[in-house]
């Protein structure tokens, strides 16, 4: 399915705004993506749309669980299988959240940082097939993970013993220090 075919199914929308289709093109070509759009320029559609072309599931790091439900309940809303996993869930749905995502049944899974640093999570992450990892909000790694949530600080290396997995970063308020920062940190150098 092309992304004009997907934006119009899923979305009910016929065509990309600037520069959603640009930023789409090169997740689906497994770069690593640095984004940075104004609030309602249509930054989660470039991370949501590639997730459902590609095979697996797509991580999202998000570091507010009411963002996390909002986003969850907005792509199920639309027939998008999406789930989070938080310290708001019990044991028994975390494990059938885990189940269904081994399954391929799951294509968007929200995590905050502090759950993707969680060792039982990286174990379950190895096993999960992992598209790409989308960090929302990334301007929380510099602004944040200094101090106040030091696991943003972490998110690159955890990914990287997930596997070899393509990161999109994603922001609507960052300095050139801060997009700078962020590009070190996450270790994308192109």
């Amino acid at each position: 399915m092309s992304p004009e075919s997907a934006l119009q199914k899923h979305f009910g929308m016929s065509s990309f705004r600037q520069p959603q289709r640009a930023i789409i093109d090169s997740v689906l070509a497994k770069r690593d993506t640095l984004v940075v759009m104004p609030t309602g320029g249509g930054k989660s559609l470039c991370f949501q749309l590639p997730a459902l072309l590609l095979p697996g599931v797509t991580l999202v790091v998000s570091p507010l669980i009411a963002l996390m439900k909002n986003q969850v309940d907005q792509m199920n809303a639309v027939g998008i299988n999406a789930r989070f996993l938080n310290s708001t869930l019990s044991k028994t749905e975390i494990k059938k959240i885990k189940k269904a995502t081994l399954a391929g049944e799951i294509k968007l899974l929200y995590v905050a940082p502090e759950s993707l640093t969680k060792q039982e999570n990286i174990d379950f992450f190895q096993e999960a097939n992992v598209s790409f990892a989308a960090i929302d909000e990334a301007h929380c790694i510099s602004e944040w993970g200094h101090d106040f949530r030091p696991e943003y600080r972490r998110i690159k290396s955890i990914i990287n013993q997930i596997g070899d997995v393509p990161i999109i970063a994603l922001t609507a308020t960052a300095t050139p220090k801060v997009q700078l920062d962020i590009q070190r940190n996450l270790n994308m150098e192109d």
